[in-house]
């Protein structure tokens, strides 16, 4: 297995082994996708990555990390977001979507902007949590979820599943990592419940487990389903890799084809051990305890260590985010580094290393020079 091997999940069949990670972009304006979303994935996509990934796509209006955040909550995004998957299919790139609820740790401003939360008075929202207990001082006090408001978040999933489906995404992923709402449910840090969705292991996962379900019921058999997990919280006493593993263990039958093997975001004060390759054996670990394919994530950069990750089986896909931030096309260059093949679109074939066979050409109006010298005006 190497890093431009395909790979097969379903119908859906992945050109190579990279996958572009959600990465927010806090560019949005009550919801909506726009150019910027476009030219984003869209770059990744002219770059070889096999699959793209959305940002946090908010399932309600509620859901959002901030007010600014990409969302799924009602037929009027579809549009938009139907342009972003069909120009990523055109360059052979599968478009996933990742489905979020932000919890407690919604209404909060953009990362370059200051200040804790975002009032109500200013935009914001009451955020909602399992317990009301905050992320921080800084943070807003959450709502604890009534078994109404459960059952809407479970019913607000689906429903973003049928308009992602409609979209033309062909991947889902699900959102149960980084402190959101999920993972609060998942983390006894975050969950003080006595409920049926608190305390034991099973009360405590079933909320995703639900939510999983009521996704795959809507979300057609041939298309895969990816759930992002925080394989620990990186505290003594809150969600670990021992639970990690019971946890996907469950979530396969229900129809998961891939967890994707974060970590941390539940508490502030975790002490996490970031170095490159940190997360990997979560990824390891998980998928040679249970058998389901494991996306590693997480200062992943050089095209080495990528390789080596899925030679020595530790996964099945590496998943970046911020070395795609640096470098859009970096399949493209690690190809070369590697010495694999790949076709390069034909717009850009003139500065492919080793002229390889073309990407299916996408038709362009007609220039009104001839190719030789449009050549010439363009080196």
């Amino acid at each position: 297995m190497n890093l431009f091997d395909e790979l097969q999940i379903r119908e859906v069949l992945l050109r190579n082994r990279i996958v572009v990670s959600p990465m927010c972009q806090y560019s949005s304006s009550d919801g909506f996708a726009n150019d910027w979303h476009l030219v984003h994935l869209g770059s990744r996509a002219v770059g070889g990555a096999s699959l793209i990934f959305t940002e946090a796509c908010a399932v309600s209006s509620v859901g959002r990390i901030s007010p600014q955040d990409l969302g799924i909550w009602k037929d009027d995004h579809i549009a938009f977001l139907s342009r972003i998957t069909q120009f990523l299919l055109g360059q052979g790139s599968v478009p996933g979507i990742q489905l979020a609820h932000a919890g407690r740790k919604g209404s909060t401003p953009r990362p370059w902007e200051h200040g804790g939360f975002v009032p109500e008075s200013q935009g914001g929202w009451k955020p909602v949590a399992p317990s009301a207990v905050p992320f921080s001082d800084t943070y807003a006090q959450p709502v604890a979820l009534d078994a109404a408001g459960i059952q809407g978040v479970i019913k607000d999933f689906a429903a973003a599943a049928v308009r992602a489906l409609q979209a033309g995404f062909k991947v889902i992923e699900i959102h149960s990592a980084h402190g959101y709402l999920l993972h609060e449910f998942l983390s006894p840090l975050a969950n003080q419940r006595t409920d049926s969705f608190g305390g034991s292991f099973e009360n405590r996962t079933r909320l995703l487990r639900e939510v999983v379900s009521a996704v795959r019921r809507v979300w057609p058999a041939k298309y895969p389903l990816f759930v992002r997990i925080s394989a620990t919280d990186w505290v003594p006493g809150g969600w670990d890799l021992e639970q990690s593993v019971a946890l996907a263990e469950s979530l396969g039958p229900l129809g998961v084809d891939l967890i994707d093997c974060s970590s941390g975001g539940m508490v502030p004060n975790a002490q996490i051990p970031v170095a490159p390759g940190y997360q990997v054996p979560f990824a390891d670990q998980i998928r040679q305890r249970t058998g389901i394919l494991t996306g590693a994530v997480g200062m992943i950069t050089s095209a080495g260590q990528a390789d080596a990750i899925l030679n020595q089986g530790k996964a099945d896909v590496v998943i970046l985010a911020r070395e795609f931030l640096r470098q859009p096309y970096w399949p493209l260059a690690v190809a070369r580094d590697l010495g694999f093949p790949v076709s390069w679109p034909v717009q850009y074939l003139r500065a492919a290393p080793d002229r390889t066979p073309p990407r299916e050409p996408i038709q362009l109006p007609e220039h009104p020079c001839s190719q030789a010298e449009h050549d010439e005006t363009q080196e």
